[in-house]
């Protein structure tokens, strides 16, 4: 069962590899990672992360016996997935941050505009690895151990209240407090959309008030439930997973769990790209110059400035 979820898990690293890398790319060219650096810095770590599942499966596949030093230092860094943890909760500190940062530009424009500057997203993507480095990198050494060859990595621990109390606090911190996070803040945005949606047909036709308004709750609601239930689809698993560790279940149903619970948060770092950064027009524009066969109909290019402009402003949303 481990060797088949490796391979898949390779897979899956690969495939995020090759989409965060277009997307950033395509960010690069288009200028767009100046604009969006939250963004730009998402896909930029879902790429590191997806890179790492490439390497750090293809090393457990080598069954490699450790010994010494330098089989402690393999094991805690990489065998462990300490790494791999360690982007990834990066990856959903950053999440939230996007969130956050678009909850204020839309509901409080005025204050975003006059008081959000570069150096508060800066801040924000390195407080993302701070508290993920403290979460996962701090955690890995007294919990990780190399016994007759093999690595235990976060398997180790003094007491079972001592684990319990850590995997609930993991829980509370990164899957409760994080979809709250996701659902409010996106819920108070479509809130602040449609209130403005009474006022746009006083400055524009019924029509295309009505085509924009649609466009952009859907969106919005899209986007909402996307991030929210793939997040939690991806992270409760793992929670299952600490509790089972508890319980004196089969080792069977425990291997299933936890096997699927390295599986699905790496699957949800390929989705990622396609979430938040291909929302973008100049982004998709790149991309799809990328692909021979796919050209732009005449019809879809000839829309009105007026029409355009407000379309691209809230699709951002």
């Amino acid at each position: 069962m481990g060797f088949y979820f490796s391979c898949a898990t390779i897979f899956i690293g690969a495939v995020g590899t090759v989409t965060n890398g277009l997307v950033v790319y395509a960010l690069v060219v288009s200028k767009q990672h100046r604009k969006n650096v939250l963004i730009f810095h998402q896909n930029a770590i879902d790429l590191c992360v997806s890179f790492l599942l490439v390497v750090i499966f293809s090393l457990k596949l080598c069954n490699i016996y450790l010994a010494g030093s330098v089989g402690y230092w393999l094991c805690t860094l990489l065998l462990s997935d300490s790494l791999i943890w360690l982007g990834s909760t990066a990856s959903t500190v950053n999440l939230a941050s996007i969130t956050i940062e678009r909850y204020l530009k839309v509901v409080y424009p005025v204050w975003s505009k006059n008081k959000l500057r570069k150096w508060m997203l800066y801040s924000a993507m390195a407080t993302a690895w701070i508290v993920s480095f403290m979460t996962n990198i701090v955690s890995v050494f007294p919990t990780t151990a190399v016994i007759h060859g093999r690595c235990y990595g976060y398997m180790i621990w003094e007491s079972q209240a001592a684990s319990l109390i850590f995997y609930l606090w993991y829980t509370i911190s990164y899957i409760v407090i994080i979809l709250a996070i996701f659902v409010f803040c996106y819920w108070r945005i479509l809130a602040v959309i449609r209130h403005q949606a009474q006022v746009m047909p006083h400055h524009s036709t019924p029509a295309v008030s009505s085509h924009v308004q649609h466009r952009v709750e859907t969106n919005v609601i899209k986007t909402m439930i996307i991030v929210s239930v793939f997040y939690a689809i991806a992270q409760i698993p793992g929670f299952v997973t600490f509790l089972l560790m508890m319980l004196p279940v089969p080792t069977i149903v425990f291997e299933s769990f936890f096997h699927v619970n390295q599986l699905l948060p790496q699957l949800y770092l390929c989705t990622n790209p396609f979430i938040y950064a291909t929302k973008f027009d100049p982004v998709r524009k790149v991309l799809l110059r990328m692909i021979p066969c796919k050209k732009t109909s005449e019809q879809d290019t000839s829309r009105t400035d007026s029409v355009r402009g407000t379309v691209e402003a809230t699709e951002r949303v």
